[in-house]
C-alpha cells in the first residue's frame, strides 16, 4: 500500500508523524493476519492520513473520520478530535463512565478502526464496494469491527470497547433502536452521529454472540453460514437465518 499524507500544512503532518510511523507498525502485523486467516488477497493501493477536517468535509460529508472504498482507506489519526467525536455520541446525557472511557480512549483502539477499514478488503466478504449494500452490512461492519478489536487489542482493552458500547445500546435503545439490523444501509448514513453509531454498536454485538456463544468462537464457521446463506439466494433475512435473538435483530 502507498502511504499519502494530505495535510494543510507541514506543521499538521509533523504533529501526526510519530503516531502514523506506529499506527502503520501495528497494521502491518494485523494485515499478515487478514492475509494468512482471512482472504484478504488484495489490499487497497492507499491510504490516505488526512485531518479530521478534510476527511468529513473534502473527502466525504459522513461525520466520520474513516472510511473505505475499493482503493484507498482515508483515516485521521487525530486522537484528540477521535475522543472529542465519541464524546459528541452521547447527546449531552450523563454517562459518567461512558464519557471517561472515550476521554481516554487509547491509541490501540484507534488503530482498530483503521484496522476495521482494512478489513473491508477482504474477500470473505459477499458483497462488492460499488454494489449497493443490502440486508447483510451489519455482518460485514460487525465483523470487521470483531476481527479488527480481536486481533489488535489485549482482552482487557477488548472487554472495555465490549461493555461501553453495550452500554451505549442500553441508553439509546428507546431513541435509536426501533429497527431491524437487516434494515442497516445506506440509508442510515443520513441520520445523526449516534443514529449511525448506533447500528454499529448492535453489528458488533450481534457478530461477537455468534462467535462466541453460538460457534464457540468458530469464526471460519460463521463466515461459512454467513456465505451459504448468500450462495443460496438469500431467502431469508439474514437475522433470521442466524436466529439471532429479538434484543440483537
Amino acid at each position: 500500500m502507498k502511504h499519502i499524507f494530505a495535510f494543510e500544512n507541514k506543521s499538521d503532518y509533523e504533529q501526526f508523524d510519530g503516531i502514523i510511523v506506529n499506527f502503520r507498525k501495528k497494521l502491518s502485523n494485523y494485515q499478515k493476519i487478514l492475509e494468512e486467516q482471512y482472504a484478504l488477497k488484495e489490499a487497497p493501493k492507499a491510504i490516505v492520513w488526512t485531518s479530521e477536517e478534510l476527511a468529513t468535509n473534502i473527502f466525504s460529508n459522513l461525520p466520520i473520520p474513516a472510511f473505505t472504498n475499493e482503493n484507498i482507506i482515508y483515516f485521521s489519526p487525530d486522537l484528540s478530535a477521535w475522543r472529542r467525536l465519541f464524546i459528541q455520541q452521547l447527546e449531552g446525557r450523563k454517562a459518567p463512565e461512558i464519557r471517561r472511557y472515550y476521554e481516554h480512549l487509547s491509541e490501540n483502539q484507534l488503530v482498530t478502526i483503521l484496522g476495521h477499514e482494512l478489513t473491508h478488503h477482504s474477500d470473505l466478504f459477499v458483497d462488492e464496494f460499488d454494489e449497493e449494500r443490502v440486508d447483510s452490512i451489519w455482518f460485514e461492519e460487525g465483523m470487521c469491527d470483531y476481527l479488527a478489536r480481536k486481533y489488535i487489542l489485549s482482552e482487557t482493552e477488548f472487554m472495555e470497547i465490549v461493555n461501553a458500547e453495550a452500554q451505549m445500546i442500553v441508553l439509546f435503545k428507546d431513541k435509536y433502536g426501533h429497527h431491524s439490523l437487516d434494515e442497516f444501509g445506506g440509508e442510515s448514513y443520513q441520520g445523526s452521529l449516534t443514529s449511525i453509531m448506533y447500528n454499529y454498536w448492535r453489528s458488533f454485538q450481534a457478530v461477537k454472540y455468534l462467535v462466541e456463544d453460538k460457534a464457540d468462537h468458530d469464526i471460519d464457521h460463521i463466515f461459512k453460514e454467513y456465505q451459504s446463506w448468500n450462495h443460496n439466494g438469500r431467502k431469508v433475512p439474514l437475522t433470521d437465518y442466524f436466529n439471532l435473538p429479538d434484543h440483537f435483530s
